[in-house]
Formats: structure tokens, sequence, C-alpha cells
């Protein structure tokens, strides 16, 4: 397995995982290499916005990686002081309501980008369960990563 340049001195993906992320203690940046998952999300308390982190070069999903030359593209993108990335499983996005129409994350995500990063699984957690009225018909999984000191809870 290579990683081309942007992905950090030396730095490898761990496995073939669905999202890889690497933070790097000395600069203000997270490097993502993406096999398929849907794309992260940054919180920026600061702003208050929300940002999907869209790789330019993604990696086959797993298991279909034997099929290209092994090589990942890390992008890089700014992850200053107080900010989240949220990586999440497909099963969260692909929730449907009762209507039929899928669980806009990033849209409800802006409602509570100043929850701490606990409160904030719990509040997403809760707010998908109510959307698809009880009943998920996929495996969920989220992870939040801060830089820095966790704000107040919400």
């Amino acid at each position: 397995m290579r990683v081309r340049p942007g992905g950090g001195a030396g730095w490898r993906p761990p496995g073939r995982r669905g999202a890889a992320p690497h933070i790097p203690d000395d600069e203000p940046v997270v490097h993502m290499i993406s096999c398929g998952h849907p794309p992260p999300l940054l919180l920026r308390r600061a702003t208050g916005t929300v940002t999907v982190l869209q790789v330019s070069e993604p990696a086959p999903p797993l298991g279909l990686g034997a099929m290209s030359d092994d090589t990942y593209t890390a992008a890089t993108f700014p992850f200053r002081e107080g900010d989240r990335i949220l990586l999440y499983t497909d099963g969260v996005t692909e929730t449907r309501d009762g209507a039929g129409t899928f669980y806009p994350l990033a849209e409800r995500l802006a409602r509570w980008v100043d929850h701490a990063p606990g409160p904030l699984l719990k509040q997403i957690t809760a707010d998908l369960w109510a959307y698809a009225g009880g009943l998920l018909d996929d495996d969920v999984a989220m992870v939040i990563a801060q830089r820095g000191q966790a704000p107040a809870a919400a």
C-alpha cells in the first residue's frame, strides 16, 4: 500500500478502513483517506458551520482495492482548535422517515454545532430514532474527533 503526498510524512492508513483520518499534533490540519464511506463532516464551532470533507480522489470501496493500484491519496483539510469531525456509517444518512426521505444529517448538525461531543452524539442518536419512527433498517455508527479541549456541554 502506498500513500501519495499530502497524508503527512510516512503516514499509512491502518488497514483497509472506510475512512482513515490522521490528525497531527503539530499542525492544525487533518489528513483524510476515504474508501467508500460517506464523507466526514467538519463542525466548526467558531463559525457555527458544518462542512462536508469531500476527498478529491477517493479510493475504491472496501473489498475492491485489489482492482486498483493500491495507492491512496490523502486530502488535507484545516482542523483548528475547537473543531470537530464526525465520522459515520451510511446507516445514518440512509435512514428514512415515514415518507421515504433520507435523514438530512448535515442540515440537522447545524442546529447542534455548539454541543460537546458526548451530548452531540446523544442528540443525533435520539433525533435519528425519532426521524425513523423508532425503526432503523441498517447499522449505525458515529465517532467524533475534536481538536483541543472540549467545549462546555450545551
